[in-house]
């Protein structure tokens, strides 16, 4: 089975969704499950995971939605307050829909500490009680405070997403460098590798561009902790879905076809217990 362990919905808000400024005229609109299911089914992939794109409990209630509907959604990532008082009673009723399988926090939009504070870190240890994932949505200078994040809490799996959004340029930061290889030292890690397209310079490319970033994602995680995702509809910014799929899919050319099930499937399905 082929996951998309990445992707959105939303209906189109100018309010809520301020984050799509006038540069991304291309996703200002409403994207819905009947827009994905034909981009799935056209590249052979059975099924997505939809991770949340807005700070609110109304957005889970959305993507269980769309996922109770749609049954190539496979699971939800949501959104619940994490320093919240009563986050145990939403974990209890959430942890019902079947579809609920972890949370995340748009940490990029923070300071770099905010992994570190005591709130933050009282919500995330409740997590692995309930058999949740926790999504690291981060940019490199937040590393140090992830890597703090998941030394602190080794029984919670954790995943980072967009592997913490390097710029993709011709000479890679060496501090980036060195805090992924800090940071997939911790075994209750995995890595997607998604949102590469839209961190290249006005977003052209080639797809040599992003061979040494994969090359040390493999060199660091290992197959067994790396996940595909598509990023869409964000990835429209700079590629449309079916060279997302093709720039992982080219570079496991040489891989074995155990290698290639785990990174486009069965890792998804393990980590997020679909």
């Amino acid at each position: 089975m082929i996951i998309d362990s990445h992707q959105h919905f939303w209906n189109y808000d100018p309010i809520k969704d301020a984050w799509i400024d006038a540069s991304m005229k291309v996703i200002r609109r409403d994207f819905l499950p009947k827009d994905l299911k034909p981009l799935l089914e056209k590249n052979a992939i059975d099924g997505c995971i939809a991770v949340q794109a807005d700070q609110s409990e109304n957005e889970t209630d959305f993507l269980l939605s769309c996922a109770q509907k749609n049954k190539f959604i496979k699971g939800v990532v949501g959104w619940l307050d994490l320093t919240s008082e009563n986050l145990v009673s939403r974990l209890d009723y959430y942890i019902k829909n079947p579809f609920f399988k972890g949370l995340r926090h748009i940490v990029q939009a923070e300071k770099d500490d905010y992994l570190l504070r005591d709130d933050v870190q009282n919500g995330i240890s409740k997590l692995a009680n309930y058999n949740l994932t926790y999504d690291i949505l981060v940019f490199p200078s937040q590393l140090n405070a992830a890597i703090a994040l998941v030394k602190k809490f080794p029984n919670q799996q954790f995943i980072l997403d967009h592997i913490a959004k390097p710029r993709i340029t011709k000479s890679m930061d060496e501090l980036w460098k060195s805090n992924i290889i800090e940071l997939s030292k911790n075994q209750n890690v995995s890595c997607k590798l998604s949102g590469l397209v839209t961190e290249t310079n006005n977003y052209i490319f080639n797809d040599n561009d992003f061979k040494p970033y994969i090359d040390l994602i493999f060199e660091t995680f290992g197959p067994k902790r790396i996940l595909f995702g598509s990023d869409w509809p964000v990835c429209l910014l700079a590629a449309n879905y079916k060279k997302v799929f093709d720039l992982i899919f080219d570079y496991l050319d040489n891989h074995s076809i155990e290698t290639k099930a785990q990174i486009f499937g069965l890792n998804a399905i393990k980590i997020y217990n679909l």
